[in-house]
């Protein structure tokens, strides 16, 4: 009840300003932004879509937000009528889901309210939202940042996190402090070497109401990172080491976490390689350790694979990062022959090659009498420098982008892919799946405001669902309407009742900052992932609405 008495009373404070300032100018500024995600649910029981006895279904926020100076405060108001499918039934109803007041005086920052934080790559603690995937995990409390002197960054907080209109149960404290070397004096600021050196910790308190076990109310975690570029080359890594955390993730072990991640990269004209390597063995670190899905976690890990943007890579087996223990590597070359040369064409040749694989680490007994994973025990133990046996992710891709003349653009994709449903999927007994997918992008521009888009792709595989194909037809008359229209067809389902088509069609309207999406067809069931963290998304079919706007 208070907590709500306070949210109505910044909002009124909010409203206020806005009339206010309406009247008078020069007292400052109100910017916000608007969507609302609305879908109509018919039954289909051949895609086995859920019956959903609203019919109507409904996601929406605005953001009202107040600057003036160094002054800026602002709300969220969300509204659930109810959640849309695949999202969690607790988003339920309307509120305010976020509100925050922050000053800067004399370097030194303070925001009371909800914010979000991220300390280095985020491996040891990242508050973000991705409304696409259901996550909001917005911190509660007090925040300061601080820059004594240029070069030197502190940030230190105490707060809650956001669980959809309420709060989790633990608290969660952590500070960062980051040096940027080259930005000390002036004269380190023109040398080449570059170096950004920084270290945090985060700490979580969760009260243990255990009658039987002794689970560790405070639980710390201390990380360190360091980036060093030098011309055309960059180098950063980050370690992060957590202690004991039994949770329903870890199946109540009590062994401590660490993760690694460390990147090269390489940039010139024409030119890019970057490599990758992650090490995360026991890392999922949550404010509350019954906390399940996509909840109240406290950090984030990234896949180090490819995102993929085509219909059938992204969408069949997308790759869901391991908390519980995953060993990866990437490597990534995007190479630009010259224009106006027998390869390059007229106009330049691109050429994307990705390679990623990603392998349990090693696990053993800690003894003789204890199993693997057993509960309330050490669980296992880990050779850092061994790799395990089981493959979760592989994947080899290539993309080529050549722009053949002034009307046409082409882009030919190809990856091969080993994936593991049982690990990424939660399909216990599934075999290994080994696919190869093409897609043929092509574009022709009819004139300046008119341009169509041809997407043709095939997964192949025996494996799984077997075959798929999938047709994308794009028209845009630029810069207001969008039509495309959309058909996956699994025509190579073993089971004949399965090869279904999931046909899509979607009419977008843009004006300034005002978009209006509507759409009708099938969605199959699967993930949605985004970064390496996924979203299930269930069968569907039925009418979509979409209505985004900002001022």
């Amino acid at each position: 009840m208070i907590q709500n008495s306070i949210k109505a009373a910044i909002f009124s404070m909010c409203c206020f300003f806005y009339i206010h300032v309406a009247a008078q100018p020069n007292l400052g500024e109100i910017h916000g932004n608007f969507q609302t995600d609305v879908q109509y649910y018919n039954t289909d029981t051949i895609i086995g879509a859920p019956i959903v006895p609203e019919k109507v279904l409904m996601n929406g926020f605005a953001n009202i937000n107040y600057t003036r100076d160094n002054f800026m405060c602002g709300v969220r108001y969300e509204s659930y009528l109810n959640a849309l499918q695949g999202f969690d039934t607790r988003y339920k109803g309307n509120g305010f889901g976020f509100r925050f007041a922050t000053f800067t005086k004399d370097n030194l920052t303070v925001t009371a309210g909800n914010f979000y934080e991220q300390f280095g790559s985020g491996l040891i603690l990242r508050s973000f939202e991705e409304r696409t995937l259901g996550i909001d995990n917005a911190l509660d409390g007090l925040r300061l940042k601080y820059a004594p002197i240029s070069g030197i960054y502190l940030k230190g907080f105490i707060a809650k996190q956001r669980f959809f209109f309420g709060q989790g149960e633990g608290i969660v404290r952590g500070f960062d402090g980051e040096i940027n070397i080259n930005e000390l004096s002036e004269k380190l600021a023109q040398a080449k070497l570059k170096v950004i050196v920084g270290g945090s910790f985060v700490s979580k308190y969760q009260q243990d109401n255990d009658i039987v076990y002794k689970l560790p109310e405070n639980v710390g975690s201390g990380g360190g990172r360091l980036k060093v570029s030098y011309g055309k080359f960059t180098i950063n890594g980050e370690y992060v080491y957590k202690i004991n955390d039994p949770s329903i993730f870890n199946n109540f072990i009590y062994k401590d976490g660490n993760a690694t991640l460390l990147g090269i990269s390489y940039s010139q004209k024409g030119l890019g390689i970057n490599l990758g390597a992650k090490r995360i063995d026991n890392m999922s670190f949550r404010s509350d350790r019954t906390a399940t899905g996509n909840n109240l976690m406290i950090n984030f890990l990234p896949a180090l694979t490819k995102q993929h943007s085509y219909n059938l890579a992204a969408s069949i087996y997308p790759y869901a990062s391991q908390p519980n223990g995953e060993v990866s590597f990437q490597g990534d070359v995007i190479y630009t022959i010259k224009k106006d040369t027998w390869l390059g064409g007229k106009y330049g040749t691109t050429i994307n090659v990705n390679y990623s694989e990603v392998h349990d680490i090693n696990r053993e007994v800690v003894n003789d009498t204890t199993s693997l994973l057993e509960p309330y025990t050490l669980g296992y133990k880990s050779d850092f420098f061994k790799i395990g046996n089981r493959v979760f992710f592989k994947d080899f891709n290539i993309e080529i982008t050549r722009k053949i003349s002034k009307k046409w653009k082409t882009i030919l994709f190809y990856t091969n892919q080993v994936y593991n449903l049982d690990v990424v999927q939660g399909h216990p007994g599934e075999p290994m799946v080994y696919s190869n997918i093409a897609v043929a992008d092509i574009t022709y521009k009819l004139n300046a405001s008119n341009a169509i888009r041809l997407e043709v792709e095939g997964l192949f595989t025996k494996q799984d669902m077997g075959d798929w194909a999938a047709l994308l037809l794009e028209y845009t008359y630029a810069p207001h309407w969008s039509v495309a229209v959309l058909d996956q067809y699994n025509y190579g389902n073993p089971e004949s009742e399965k090869q279904i088509h999931y046909f899509t069609g979607n009419i977008t309207y843009t004006k300034n900052s005002n978009r209006i999406s509507i759409g009708y067809g099938r969605q199959r069931a699967g993930l949605l992932c985004i970064g390496g963290v996924c979203r299930i998304v269930p069968a569907s079919n039925g009418l979509t609405l979409s209505v985004s706007s900002s001022f």
